[in-house]
């Protein structure tokens, strides 16, 4: 299931998306939909739309020149030298990958949380403990 349209990542872009990469936007808005709701099927769906468009941007490329959203680092040289860039650390993935980075991990209502639930404790009502 798709969060967002391809007209919704078409406004956040700085560049106009081709008509075969609108049909690629298309099914990468259906498999960031499926990923999304395999990390967390209850979260917002203000949320899960951001999120979706987000995905979609860094994995065809945001701007005129190609920049990931995800580059931490970057380099760009001429006359015989390359560019490179370096995709973030702990956020995984590389360009033109859907994945979920720690900011959209967070937006859906994931991440570190401190605590622990034990599944005997949904158990122990019925056999009369702690009553």
């Amino acid at each position: 299931m798709a969060y967002a349209t391809v007209s919704d990542v078409q406004e956040r872009m700085t560049r106009t998306l081709s008509e075969t990469e609108k049909s690629v936007c298309a099914a990468l808005l259906e498999d960031a939909g499926a990923i999304i709701d395999a990390y967390r099927i209850d979260a917002p769906a203000t949320a899960k739309s951001v999120v979706s468009i987000r995905m979609v941007i860094r994995a065809i490329g945001s701007g005129s020149n190609d920049t990931p959203i995800g580059a931490t680092q970057g380099s760009m040289s001429a006359l015989g030298y390359s560019q490179s860039w370096t995709i973030g650390g702990s956020s995984g993935g590389a360009v033109g990958e859907l994945y979920l980075g720690k900011l959209e991990k967070g937006m859906l209502g994931g991440g570190n949380r401190i605590g622990s639930r034990s599944p005997v404790e949904d158990v122990l009502p019925e056999w009369g403990c702690f009553k």
